[in-house]
């Protein structure tokens, strides 16, 4: 905090795991309400003292710094981060050069944040508006993608003119302390980033400090609503991305190969450890047994083991909680009718040791009111639900109280454009799953959260609008006159 590495301040550390080895391999401050207060005092002052009444294109300057060297060590970060939370180095690594692009991309709109002059109805008045940080902002991330997750906050939050005070998920937190160390290399100044770990507790001080204008918090949507009713009850806005249910849709005129590994891609890669994750395959009967097949086999060909090395297609599971969880509900999805036709237990053998490791596992005739195709697993488990028609998929699809992502696959154009366009979610896919962009906007639809990430609509969440009015006539106006 305030460009220092600091002890927290009773004292306490926690411990952080590898899920890949169950070895603890680093201690984590704990930063109680004292330290919170420190943080936030930090970036106010930051924010009055200097960073608002910096000029966008300095503000630019130092994002483009921060994202050559986050570039320059995207290695040693990804490794970092890996350790942390088990995702395989194959993927950690590119998202460290997304972290770079998001940072570029952002950086380009703080010195064009342009206001607009307003036509009123009285004569000699100029009116404007003016795009204004909110102050000090809260954000609070995942263990899933922790610097990736950051980058789509932390980007627009400083092009825009706010500080800001970061809480990583206490599953996974190493490698956000270790890009403050980047943050303090590219000369950004002192209380403009600060870092605060801990749990629950930690995040309740964040939220709830007086000194918090906004909170952006990534996480589920048990987590969300508590935050939401904290943020509401100061009054301040907040911004959530929460979880999903995706529907991925397979017509039968699709092509079965871009298809089969499109849905294995959407639910496998990360381990199933995303909120876009293609949890639920929709899969038009008349392909439904090859498809089935192919997904089945593939599924068992999947390289497990050492996230660390970039051999390896799929990690562990990020923490034990969350392992035992994705066990327990594959032991229920086998008593509630499912077919299991891959996987379904806990993965082990040569190289595997006692790491968090689950089964690539795909369960076919699913019901779609079914536990395992309504609640978030956030595993790698596939529920396969069949279908007759494109009436009945986009029922089944839209069936759900999430709305973050959806994808389709199918020649048809007309079609395309029709279950898009029907399709209740904040990202649609076409014949591709999981393509994101710095310039497109992410964010979801009904439970899924409020707000959007990236591009120039997440941008537009950091700031608010002053409006100034200026009388520049001679005339003296008479507040009770009545005008005609």
């Amino acid at each position: 905090m305030d460009g220092q590495r600091v002890a927290p301040a009773q004292g306490r550390m926690f411990p952080s795991t590898n899920p890949y080895t169950g070895e603890v391999w680093a201690e984590i401050p704990e930063a109680g309400p004292e330290d919170v207060a420190k943080a936030v005092a930090a970036a106010k002052q930051a924010f009055e003292r200097e960073w608002r009444h910096t000029p966008g294109v300095k503000r630019a300057a130092l994002m483009i710094k921060l994202a050559g060297l986050i570039e320059r060590d995207a290695e040693r970060m990804s490794r970092i981060e890996t350790t942390d939370n088990g995702k395989v180095v194959r993927e950690t690594k590119p998202q460290m050069l997304w972290v770079g692009r998001q940072l570029r991309y952002v950086a380009g709109y703080a010195d064009k944040l342009f206001g607009q002059q307003v036509p009123v109805d009285q004569a000699n008045i100029l009116d404007y508006l003016t795009l204004e940080p909110y102050g000090v902002a809260a954000l609070i991330t995942a263990w899933n993608s922790p610097l990736s997750l950051l980058a789509n906050k932390l980007a627009p939050a400083l092009a825009a003119g706010n500080c800001v005070v970061v809480k990583p998920s206490e599953h996974a937190s190493a490698s956000t302390l270790e890009f403050a160390s980047l943050v303090e290399e590219a000369g950004f100044p002192a209380g403009v980033f600060n870092v605060v770990t801990g749990g629950a507790d930690t995040g309740r001080a964040l939220v709830e400090d007086p000194g918090v204008a906004l909170v952006s918090f990534t996480g589920s949507p048990a987590v969300g609503r508590e935050i939401a009713a904290m943020a509401g009850r100061r009054l301040v806005p907040v911004k959530l991305e929460l979880g999903g249910k995706s529907p991925n849709i397979i017509f039968d005129d699709a092509d079965l190969d871009r298809a089969t590994v499109g849905a294995l891609a959407g639910i496998f890669g990360a381990t199933g450890q995303t909120c876009v994750a293609g949890s639920r395959l929709l899969v038009q009967r008349k392909v439904l047994d090859e498809v089935v097949k192919r997904l089945a086999a593939r599924a068992g060909q999947i390289r497990l083991g050492d996230p660390l090395d970039p051999a390896t297609e799929m990690g562990t599971v990020a923490n034990e909680p969350q392992f035992r969880r994705i066990l327990a509900a594959i032991e229920n999805a086998k008593t509630q009718g499912a077919k299991l036709v891959a996987g379904g237990a806990r993965a082990q053998g040569p190289g595997l040791g006692s790491g968090y490791f689950v089964e690539p596992t795909i369960f076919t005739d699913v019901d779609n009111s079914s536990h395992l195709a309504q609640e978030e697993i956030f595993g790698p488990v596939l529920a396969i639900i069949p279908f007759d028609t494109e009436e009945e998929a986009v029922r089944l699809a839209n069936d759900s109280r999430y709305g973050l992502a959806a994808g389709l696959w199918t020649r048809d154009l007309s079609r395309a454009m029709r279950v898009s366009r029907a399709m209740q979610a904040g990202s649609v896919w076409v014949n591709t799953y999981r393509a994101l962009s710095a310039q497109a906007p992410f964010g979801g639809f009904k439970e899924s959260g409020i707000g959007r990430e990236r591009g120039d609509a997440g941008l537009r969440e950091y700031l608010t609008t002053r409006n100034i009015m200026i009388d520049y006539s001679d005339e003296v106006r008479d507040p009770f006159a009545i005008k005609t």
